[in-house]
């Protein structure tokens, strides 16, 4: 039995409306037997979303604590905690780091370590790992200090997430506005543009028997933030990645964990460019599970804006997931229509996601059919 914490604002500088709301997308992932924990906001959303996962065939927990608070976990020791984070990397207090140290102290450890950007390099550095140019520094002033910048660059906190403070600089010019943007203390890297054909998101679970390669998906990203994932992918480049992966599990780490990797073609062949390490869940965590568990073998997770500020106003009228057809479409992080978005898992052909999206698309803007448009319809027939 487990107690799923997956509200994210210890890992995030992201203050966005909405961060409460992602607490609810785990809901897919528990078993019956679960407990969860979700930000009361969500409580007017429970009766569409629990209708939802009965029609896709998707069995999960109905105990719910709507709470987000980490009392709740000292509550329930009998259960084993799952969270999207196991540290704080956004407070300067200790409170919730000693929380999560007396769990397991070298798990949050090694958590720590590795969510700077600036040690993920130099580890990779250390293991033989592949990794685009990288300029790291302690703080700004130190940046500022520096010559020979490799433009066209980006700009990175050493710790953020969802693409927060990252910034692409063709110039010196650009650099200068990149870099007053910043906070002075805080560390920094420079990285060099790499001509990267796709960037993969290859994620790996930790088990008894060590850590298991889990899934390469190909990332769908809006300049530097991410907006889904597509799978199967072309490229599986395991062993490049290998030593990265076993050192993290050498040095406690536990559950769900992720590593970015550019693409680049070369003269002489592809390359790997190891590019970040996600030392949790992310957002292609949620529906790589999901696909795992449902056995859907082609997928995209697309992230939509709508107008709509309920799951009672969204139509999936013949475009849900069919079990015994394997396609359509599986809401993940649900909550978050509260503020005008959601994120979906389209299962099917290429072909069947296109006509998916599309529909979708147009039912989130307001264009409500009972039946599929002519166009999906026709596609959809086409595969049958």
């Amino acid at each position: 039995m487990r107690i799923f914490n997956h509200d994210i604002r210890l890992s995030t500088h992201d203050h966005a409306a909405g961060t409460t709301l992602f607490s609810g997308r785990v809901l897919a992932l528990t078993d019956p037997e679960d407990k969860i924990q979700i930000t009361p906001e969500l409580a007017s959303e429970w009766a569409f979303i629990v209708e939802h996962y009965a029609q896709v065939g998707l069995s999960h927990s109905h105990n719910v604590i709507w709470s987000c608070s980490l009392d709740e976990i000292n509550r329930h020791s009998e259960y084993e905690p799952s969270f999207y984070f196991f540290g704080d990397a956004v407070n300067s207090h200790y409170q919730y780091r000693q929380f999560f140290a007396q769990l397991n102290p070298q798990w949050c450890e090694v958590v720590e370590f590795i969510n700077s950007k600036n040690n993920f390099i130099q580890l990779a550095d250390d293991l033989g790992v592949a990794v685009p140019k990288t300029l790291r520094f302690t703080n700004l002033s130190a940046a500022r200090a520096a010559a020979d910048m490799p433009f066209p660059c980006y700009v990175k906190p050493a710790i953020s997430d969802h693409g927060a403070g990252i910034t692409r600089c063709a110039d010196q010019s650009a650099l200068d506005k990149a870099f007053a943007q910043l906070a002075p203390e805080a560390a920094l890297q420079i990285q060099a543009e790499v001509q990267a054909s796709a960037f993969l998101n290859l994620q790996y679970r930790v088990t008894a028997d060590g850590v298991q390669p889990l899934l390469v998906s190909e990332q769908i990203l809006e300049g530097c933030v991410h907006q889904g994932n597509r799978y199967p992918s072309q490229h599986e480049p395991w062993e490049s990645i290998e030593p990265l992966a076993t050192w993290l599990g050498e040095h406690g780490m536990q559950g769900i964990f992720a590593v970015d990797v550019a693409v680049v073609p070369t003269p002489d062949g592809v390359q790997y460019l190891a590019i970040e390490c996600n030392p949790r869940f992310n957002g292609s965590s949620y529906p790589t599970l999901v696909a795992h568990r449902m056995e859907i073998p082609c997928w995209s997770s697309v992230t939509y804006k709508t107008p709509l500020r309920s799951l009672q106003n969204v139509d999936l009228t013949d475009i849900t997931f069919d079990p015994d057809q394997g396609r359509g479409i599986i809401l993940i992080n649900w909550g978050t229509i509260k503020v005008g978005k959601i994120s979906v898992l389209l299962a099917g052909t290429a072909v069947e996601q296109f006509a998916l999206d599309q529909e979708l698309k147009a039912r989130l803007h307001g264009d409500f059919k009972v039946k599929p448009s002519p166009k999906v319809a026709r596609q959809l027939v086409l595969q049958r």
